[in-house]
């Protein structure tokens, strides 16, 4: 049997992977337009700046999820960035190959593969029970940072790995120490990486809601602080469309999800670009 030439394999596995990603790409759209078609009505001046009223009714707006979605996405992140981005560059940087980091990184990966609801469960027992937190965005931002922490670790290491070792040995060679070293050559050279980590972070954030009807309470009223109730507009779409059966209002809520997590992965990305031209002296 002739073998097929490997141009002509080559054109066949190319058009596979163009078909793959019209599908991936096709799939986006049809979602995406379905909501913005379906959600656009729902959406004006009242929706975005009333409370939802609570109970069943479906009334009201999204002011509040919206508030408590902007403090658990900051509150996840302040608390899970530097522990994820801290513990990969010492598995990475300073941690010697022994059992000890291969059972860590095992722990990390099995973490990484947990159902969401039991670390909501986890959090509910630890934050809300045992530490008296009580149903809070301090609960559910602690939650969710046991959530994310995992792939920011998995990230993290991955991006310092890629850094060549000729980099970090170049600079240590003009005398820079091995902190010098990570600081200014190894994390800036990973740092698209790294961002890569804090937006799948924001991401998981956002859109979760197991761990956060555990962990966060569900009010709608508008939180005062870090220690009071509250929902995000992914828990917020979760009651409209399963206990008040407002689907207009639910998809309208999802079409404002999605634009918010355009605007936070914007926003990473440009302090992300002001960063690095200023690290690299505008270039």
């Amino acid at each position: 049997m002739r073998m097929a030439s490997p141009r002509v394999t080559q054109r066949i596995a190319w058009s596979l992977t163009w078909a793959s990603a019209g599908v991936v790409v096709l799939a986006l759209g049809v979602i995406v337009g379905y909501v913005v078609i379906k959600g656009a009505g729902a959406i004006d001046w009242e929706f975005l700046s009333t409370s939802p009223k609570g109970g069943l009714s479906g009334e009201g707006g999204v002011l509040s999820a919206i508030v408590g979605t902007v403090y658990i996405v900051a509150l996840t992140v302040a608390i899970a960035a530097p522990l994820g981005i801290g513990a990969g560059i010492y598995l990475v940087e300073y941690a010697r190959e022994s059992w000890f980091t291969r059972l860590v990184r095992s722990g990390v990966e099995v973490l990484a593969g947990v159902p969401s609801i039991i670390f909501g469960l986890f959090g509910f027992a630890l934050f809300v029970v045992a530490l008296k937190l009580s149903f809070s965005i301090l609960s559910g931002a602690l939650a969710l940072a046991c959530l994310v922490l995992p792939t920011i670790i998995r990230t993290t290491e991955e991006a310092l790995r890629a850094v060549p070792q000729s980099y970090r040995e170049a600079s240590m060679a003009c005398g820079a120490t091995k902190f010098q070293t990570i600081r200014k050559i190894a994390l800036p050279a990973a740092l698209p990486g790294i961002l890569t980590a804090i937006i799948l972070a924001v991401g998981r954030s956002v859109e979760e809601t197991a761990v956060l009807y555990v962990t966060m309470g569900g009010s709608a009223a508008m939180p005062r602080s870090f220690l009071s109730g509250g929902r995000t507009l992914a828990l917020h779409t979760y009651f409209l469309a399963m206990e008040t059966r407002a689907m207009g209002k639910a998809l309208g809520t999802a079409l404002l999800l999605i634009v918010l997590i355009m605007l936070i992965n914007g926003l990473i990305r440009f302090v992300s670009r002001r960063y690095m031209a200023r690290m690299y002296g505008g270039r």
